[in-house]
């Protein structure tokens, strides 16, 4: 029997993340995208109590430029996902794919203590963690 090495969420997630707010215009959000691989943004908290938004380009794809609604009157609130699924820093990335699959997710922020440590996308976990991790 194979023994299979533990690889962590932590171990290929994207630890560059891009936080709006949600009251920011569709237009304003895709300038301020400052990572190139950027597919995401998480939408910022309002207060201690709330919780973390996510908004994909697919979403605006679909919900603006499909609808041929204006960048510049649609805030991120009205095409974001919220609350946002996440996962922990700690869980072994077999079990993060379960829950995408089960979930129908394509990456989910990292949040750790109620801070995000990062985004992890299937992407990564196969790139990073079946490749790099069968070495």
């Amino acid at each position: 029997m194979s023994e299979h090495k533990l690889i962590r969420v932590r171990d290929v997630m994207k630890t560059q993340v891009d936080i709006i707010d949600g009251m920011t215009t569709v237009r304003e959000a895709l300038e301020k995208m400052r990572h190139v691989e950027t597919k995401t943004l998480l939408v910022d908290k309002r207060h201690e109590h709330d919780e973390y938004g996510i908004v994909l380009l697919s979403d605006i794809a679909k919900q603006v430029l499909a609808r041929d609604r204006s960048p510049d009157r649609v805030n991120v609130y009205e095409v974001m996902s919220k609350p946002v699924v996440s996962v922990p820093p700690d869980m072994d990335i077999r079990y993060c794919a379960r829950l995408f699959e089960r979930f129908g997710l394509s990456r989910a922020p990292v949040i750790d203590n109620g801070k995000v440590q990062g985004i992890v996308s299937y992407t990564d976990m196969v790139l990073r963690g079946l490749l790099e991790g069968s070495d």
